[in-house]
């Protein structure tokens, strides 16, 4: 039941950015301010330039003019420099928060969601499409504000020049106007697809190094080798789509943009002749309209990243959608029961499991047994509150078990799998994940529990770059183990927490283990039937159902399906 993460809509992304623009306003008005006074002071040579040319035709002496204009051109130096430092710092500000918003919204999403989204679109959000929002900010962004401006501010000061010359000028423009909406109108969509193609090869690339031994060993090499190919050309044309828009939008403002000094020029010939203007007001509106064609390729460089980066955007504040948001924290559970009442739960349309009751005492150690696809791995899901299910309720002290946030579901219930994971970073980094509370004597308590000697230091780097200390599957177990201690909950689901080991290796897994489970409720989902042997009580799964419950030994008298399964799992029935 893999599941797309959603992107936010046009409104929800307008909102976040006025967030981001709230939590550091002097800086987003310092930078405002500085740039529009740069644009302001970019204006002042071409007036002036024509004031020296009317000047000089009637004879008069230009020194101060000159001057003024020398004086405005250093102005505008010092402003642009003092307007990129602010913006620059603005930007890098901003993009922390956007990285740290990111963080927290994962770490806080349902552990159902997380379940069953796509690994690759998450890392792909968190990878590249930070990192284009990045990029924006830091560069495109500062740009786009002061091109902006000085366009701005150079059609104004056309039209008080001449408002004849400005309306001749800004007529020439409106092929820029409607090049950019044919532009706008398609590139949002095109460059979601770009994203949603990236994260889609982003998930072939991961699912196929992750399994790369499985595949081999089925002989999965040219199915799964079609499916790449098949992420590398969505993504191919996608790329295509967002090229074709931009191939259609350069060329259409590069020649739009040469043509309003061209026409200010024919214009201003002909009423140069009639006395209606002055040679300096042509020569000042030429220059304007000139100078305007800067910025507007410099908006014209960066509308691809902007847009690209608006899609990004979109993609990351999609974590914060109503579909991803973490509920309310649910009441405190009142006590340690389990219960399991009329619990049906489906991947896609068929029921894996079906009508499960099933009630847990505090204390006991129960086993979930089963042949493959019996639905023993998905009930211990639901009752880890990993999975909701679809008709009926699991609950803990009255509380149903997927509406505890993550904070409260690992003070409860704890699901210890095959899979556990080594963050890169020290070992009380990897600790404080289960209680970032925990000082170093707790930490250090946790680790003895599981016999992890090894540790010399809680500040040891742990990881696979070259400063740090790769460990062995077994040593990654124990660093799990000890965060289940320091989350301390009440119960502990096992799915083969140590099948993947090898023998000697689990041993000593098993061993660290023990000491987790001591004086806790344990729910073993048993692969390996040795497991049931030692339970207070198995519970068997047959086609999604609870076929029998009872102790081993009287699973074995009655000669049903536990019996069954134990026979031909031990390899004869005088084993037994």
């Amino acid at each position: 039941m893999i599941r797309d993460l959603p992107v936010a809509d046009r409104k929800h992304v307008r909102q976040a950015a006025l967030r981001l623009i709230r939590r550091d306003v002097p800086g987003f008005t310092a930078t405002l301010l500085l740039n529009g006074l740069a644009a302001a002071a970019a204006l002042v040579s071409p007036w002036l330039l024509g004031r020296i040319i009317d000047t000089i035709s009637a004879g008069g002496t230009i020194d101060l003019l000159a001057a003024i204009a020398v004086g405005g051109a250093l102005l505008q130096l010092i402003l642009s420099r003092y307007a990129e430092k602010i913006g620059t710092r603005f930007s890098e500000r901003t993009q922390e928060h956007i990285r740290q918003e990111l963080l927290d919204r994962v770490l806080a999403l349902p552990t159902a969601t997380v379940e069953h989204i796509r690994t690759g679109d998450l890392t792909a959000r968190g990878t590249t499409d930070v990192g284009v929002v990045g990029r924006t900010l830091r560069d495109a962004a500062p740009a786009v504000l002061i091109s902006s401006l000085q366009a701005l501010f150079l059609v104004a000061a056309v039209f008080l020049v001449d408002p004849l010359l400005g309306a001749c000028g800004l007529l020439a423009l409106a092929g820029i106007a409607a090049a950019s909406r044919w532009y706008l109108r398609r590139a949002r969509a095109a460059y979601l697809e770009e994203g949603a193609a990236r994260s889609e090869l982003a998930e072939h690339l991961a699912a196929n190094a992750a399994g790369a031994r499985t595949i081999e060993a089925l002989g999965l090499q040219d199915r799964r080798t079609r499916a790449a190919e098949r992420g590398i050309e969505r993504s191919r044309v996608a790329q295509l789509r967002t090229l074709f828009l931009r191939g259609v939008l350069w060329p259409s403002v590069e020649v739009s943009a040469l043509l309003p000094p061209v026409l200010v020029l024919l214009l201003g010939g002909a009423l140069l002749d009639s006395g209606q203007v002055t040679l300096g007001a042509v020569v000042s509106s030429t220059l304007y309209l000139r100078q305007l064609q800067q910025p507007i390729e410099t908006i014209l460089i960066w509308m691809e990243q902007l847009q690209s980066s608006g899609a990004s955007f979109a993609r990351i504040e999609g974590l914060q959608t109503p579909a991803t948001q973490t509920a309310v924290a649910a009441p405190e559970p009142r006590d340690e029961h389990i219960v399991a009442t009329g619990v049906h739960f489906a991947y896609e349309s068929d029921d894996v499991v079906t009508g499960v009751d099933l009630t847990i005492r505090p204390g006991e150690r129960l086993a979930i047994v089963g042949s493959s696809g019996a639905g023993k791995s998905t009930l211990g899901k639901l009752l880890a509150g990993i999975d909701r299910p679809r008709l009926g309720m699991v609950t803990v002290g009255s509380v149903p078990v997927a509406d505890l946030s993550p904070a409260q579901l690992r003070k409860h219930v704890v699901l210890v799998t095959q899979e556990q994971h080594l963050f890169l970073g020290t070992v009380r980094d990897n600790l404080h994940l289960a209680d970032p509370t925990a000082d170093d004597n707790r930490l250090e308590k946790a680790l003895a529990a599981v016999g992890a000697d090894w540790v010399a230091s809680l500040d040891d780097e742990l990881g696979s770059h070259s400063s740090g200390t790769e460990l062995g599957p077994d040593r990654v177990q124990q660093l799990a183990l000890a965060r289940v201690i320091l989350a301390d909950p009440h119960t502990v689901i096992l799915d083969e927490a140590t099948a993947m080991l090898d023998p000697r290796t689990a041993r000593r897994a098993e061993r660290s283990l023990a000491a987790v489970l001591e004086g806790r409720t344990v729910i073993a989902i048993a692969h390996r039937l040795h497991t049931a042997r030692d339970a207070d009580r198995v519970v068997v799964m047959e086609g999604g159902r609870v076929a029998e419950i009872g102790a081993h030994d009287e699973l074995i008298a009655a000669g049903g399906v536990y019996e069954a399964l134990w026979s031909s799992w031990h390899g004869s029935r005088r084993d037994y």
